[in-house]
């Protein structure tokens, strides 16, 4: 099993910055892939950015150029710094790795953006 912690979440003002924070815990031996998600109220859960372990990144349209996706030097921790923030980003932010064909997910942590 593993065990995503999310952090870093909170309110700002449109233009902004956070930095979200997921710390990955238990077997995390395999684990290929780590990524950001987000779900606003009556919305599909939606990609943000993913890093596998070879560095390679994706980002979804709508944060190219304002979000970075970044592993720290011990592979467990994936961060999300987040640019120019708009009031459309409002969301529940989730983590979530990825382990030899299983997904496994944070608890969320919530972004609000004010105009």
């Amino acid at each position: 099993q593993v065990q995503l912690v999310e952090s870093g979440g909170g309110l700002v003002q449109a233009g902004g910055s956070l930095r979200l924070s997921c710390a990955a815990s238990g077997s995390i031996a395999g684990i290929n892939a780590m990524g950001w998600y987000r779900q606003a109220p009556g919305n599909q859960r939606e990609l943000v950015a993913r890093i596998t372990n070879g560095g390679s990144t994706n980002y979804a349209d709508s944060v190219k150029g304002r979000f970075i996706i970044s592993r720290g030097s011990a592979r467990n921790t994936v961060y999300l710094q987040m640019n120019s923030l708009k009031p459309e980003d409002t969301a529940v932010y989730y983590c979530k790795a990825k382990k030899l064909g299983l997904h496994y997910w944070g608890q969320g942590t919530q972004v609000t953006v004010s105009l």
